[in-house]
Parts: C-alpha cells; sequence; structure tokens
C-alpha cells in the first residue's frame, strides 16, 4: 500500500509542489469513499490537483464550470421522446470524478441537484432512478465567502463532503519550483496513470476493513460529542461527522501500512472533517483566533493504546 501511495502521490506532486499535507488529505478522503470540498482563492491549484488524481487514478473526469445560470439538468441529465419512450440523456455526474468548479457561483437549486449523486449514488430523472458509475467522488472547489459573485453553500450541502481542505499560497522557493516547471510546456500531460479502476475499488474496500478498537472509537464519539457542548458552537456535529472521521481515520491508517487505527490517525484529520459541518456563535465568528479543531483536541483526552 505504501509503494501505491508512493508513486499516485509522486505523480500529483508533478503539478502541485510544497503542498504535499493537502495531496495526502485528498487521497486519504479518495481512499474513504469521500467527496472534497475545495476552498481557497482564485488560482492556487485546486483545478488543477483535481485533474492530476484523475490523471494517476486512471479516471473518468467530467468538469463542470458552475456559473448563475447553469441548470440542475446539466448535472443530473434530462429524458427526451424517442420513438413513444422517454429516454435519459445522462449529465455530468454520469462519470468517476466530477470536477465542480466554483460550486459556490450558482444557484442553491443547482447545487443540491448534486445531493442524491452524492449521498445515494444515484440521480432521479422523471421519477426513474439511475446509478452513478463506480468509484464516484465530487472534488468541488469554492472561492472564499464573500468574493464577488458568491454565496454561501448550504448546511446540507456542506455536509455532503467529507472534508474541506484549503491549499494555500506557496512559499516563494516552492513558487519559483512552479514556475521552472512551467518553462516545459503543460505540467499535466507529465501526469501518468498508476492504478485503473478495480484497483482503486479493492483499495477502497481494504480501508473500510481496517479494524478499530472500542477504546479508539469511543475517542471519535466524544470528540464529536463535544462540538455539541461547546460554548463557542451553536450547532455541533451531527452523526454524519462521526461516520466520516471513523472512515477517514481508517484510510489514513491504511496509508501509513497498519490495518488498525491509532489516536493520531483521528486526530490528524479532525481538522479537515468536523469543523465546516459547525455552526459557531457570532463571538467565535469575531474571534479569528478561535481554532474549534484545535481546541477541542485539546479538550478531549486521548486513549492510550499499549
Amino acid at each position: 500500500m505504501y509503494e501505491v501511495t508512493e508513486k499516485i502521490l509522486r505523480e500529483v506532486r508533478k503539478v502541485i509542489v510544497g503542498k504535499d499535507d493537502v495531496v495526502e488529505k485528498v487521497w486519504i478522503s479518495i481512499l474513504a469513499q469521500g467527496h472534497v470540498l475545495l476552498e481557497d482563492v482564485p488560482g492556487v491549484g485546486k483545478t488543477t490537483m483535481a485533474l492530476a488524481f484523475s490523471k494517476a487514478l486512471g479516471l473518468e473526469t467530467k468538469r463542470v464550470q458552475f456559473t448563475p445560470d447553469t441548470m440542475p439538468s446539466d448535472i443530473i441529465g434530462f429524458s427526451l421522446p424517442e420513438q413513444g419512450r422517454m429516454v435519459y440523456q445522462p449529465g455530468a455526474v454520469m462519470t468517476n470524478l466530477l470536477l465542480a468548479d466554483e460550486i459556490n457561483r450558482t444557484s442553491s437549486k443547482t447545487q443540491s441537484a448534486l445531493l442524491e449523486a452524492m449521498e445515494e449514488g444515484q440521480v432521479t430523472v422523471d421519477g426513474v432512478s439511475h446509478p452513478v458509475p463506480q468509484p464516484f467522488l465530487v472534488i468541488a472547489t469554492q472561492n472564499p465567502a464573500g468574493a464577488s459573485g458568491t454565496q454561501l453553500l448550504p448546511d446540507s450541502q456542506m455536509d455532503r463532503f467529507m472534508v474541506r481542505l484549503s491549499i494555500g499560497y506557496p512559499a516563494p522557493a516552492d513558487e519559483m519550483a512552479m514556475v521552472r516547471r512551467r518553462q516545459g510546456g503543460a505540467l499535466l500531460e507529465g501526469v501518468r496513470p498508476v492504478l485503473e479502476l478495480n484497483g482503486l475499488l479493492a483499495l477502497r474496500a481494504q480501508a473500510g476493513q481496517v479494524y478499530v478498537s472500542d477504546e479508539v472509537l469511543d475517542y471519535i464519539v466524544r470528540l464529536v460529542g463535544a462540538t455539541r457542548s461547546h460554548p463557542m458552537i451553536l450547532q455541533g456535529a451531527s452523526p454524519r461527522a462521526t461516520l466520516a472521521l471513523t472512515a477517514m481515520a481508517k484510510a489514513a491508517a491504511l496509508v501509513r501500512g497498519r490495518d488498525y487505527v491509532l489516536p493520531e490517525d483521528v486526530s490528524l484529520v479532525f481538522g479537515d472533517v468536523v469543523p465546516h459541518r459547525l455552526l459557531l456563535s457570532p463571538r467565535a465568528e469575531a474571534d479569528r483566533s478561535f481554532d474549534p479543531a484545535s481546541e477541542l483536541l485539546e479538550r478531549v483526552p486521548a486513549p492510550r493504546i499499549s
């Protein structure tokens, strides 16, 4: 598993320089069968990273640039009459990896069109359900709230993303390396496939079989439960967050070559899985130093696994 991970990450690092932590977290979330939300300012490589993963994993990919006039039918498809019957015309979700660019620039109606596919693995058009291909994952990008032409995603939509990640600006040395690499042409052309679909499905199944002890499960439940009683948090994380945190911890353990989860696997991914599911109090919103993930990890003691 370690060798496969290194090969995949090496391919993605051909185009994303100096962001190894984010690249690894995206890979972990893919193994955990989760959807990824990349939130950042334009131009830092969100779309490029998603396309690099699609090439390295050999996934069929479709990209939708969300705009105010993007329609739900563009996402889930529609039916047309043909010889006396209605024939389904597939939408963008009928792929392995859907790259949803600037998802918070479109209407809430179009955003919600993704929900059934993300949660249930199918879409319903004119009363008929159509399963999406497997594997299926969404990597969505959004600009920070307050940017021109954007609107906040509803809580129900945010909760469907297993993780929210931010790439951030590169360090000066990494930015210089990126510019040098660009002199040789389009970097994405140099990304080579490492896995085929069946290989990714097998690794996902393997991640699902990673063992979680009762002590670690109790730690996960206590961490998520602490979000519901914190005075600076108006709305804590739901049980869906508990399931997501468990899946991410299992995938993180597998990436590190183990078939069992340690508390450090949980703490590694907690800050990416839980904060975007919380509703903070006005006081917490005003206090820019308040980091719910860090504070909760300090408040809730981790078990000692011998």
